[in-house]
């Protein structure tokens, strides 16, 4: 809403928040205020909800999808380390509900890291991570142990299913028996 100064009349912008003492004319932003978040956002109030645990607002798309987890924004992006909660770029909530800036996910990917750096869960599903357990399956069976690893059995716990797992070691990685993943 068009807001004016009380004394001169002025127009402060045609989207105008007092809370936030924030002004623009370019609306097209579809700039909103959350009362919750205590600050404005932009893509359009219709198109985002305010997550009450997480203490953010996310994506229609994401309500009863997302993985909660409190406070989800309100640290810095474990890539560049901006904090997230009033970064303006776009933010992916991974599977594991952990958040990341969009471009910092996507030079990760271009890295072929396919993993959270906060909980080490896969983000990535089915053909992509199927290949890169491919890979590591080949690599493993490309590099034989030393004899006195050889043998050598380790539990784990994996950070995809959660499952644990008895398997023998190897320098490269443990494979889950319960999913396969490493």
């Amino acid at each position: 809403a068009v807001r004016t100064c009380m004394d001169c009349g002025v127009a402060f912008g045609l989207y105008a928040c007092l809370d936030c003492n924030f002004f623009d004319d370019d609306i097209s932003k579809q700039q909103f205020h959350c009362d919750k978040c205590g600050i404005c956002r932009v893509g359009g109030r219709d198109k985002y909800f305010h997550c009450d645990t997480c203490n953010c607002c996310y994506a229609t798309s994401l309500r009863n999808t997302h993985v909660c987890i409190e406070n989800s924004m309100h640290h810095n992006c474990p890539v560049c380390f901006e904090y997230l909660f009033d970064s303006v770029k776009p933010i992916n909530v991974m599977p594991c509900g952990h958040t990341i800036h969009q471009e910092c996910l996507r030079s990760m990917i271009e890295h072929n890291n396919f993993v959270c750096p906060m909980c080490n869960k896969s983000y990535m599903a089915g053909q992509t991570m199927d290949r890169v357990w491919a890979e590591m399956d080949r690599a493993v069976a490309e590099t034989p142990m030393p004899d006195e690893y050889k043998d050598l059995k380790v539990n784990i716990l994996c950070n995809d299913c959660n499952g644990r797992s008895t398997v023998t070691f190897h320098a490269i990685g443990h494979k889950c028996g319960p999913c396969g993943g490493y």
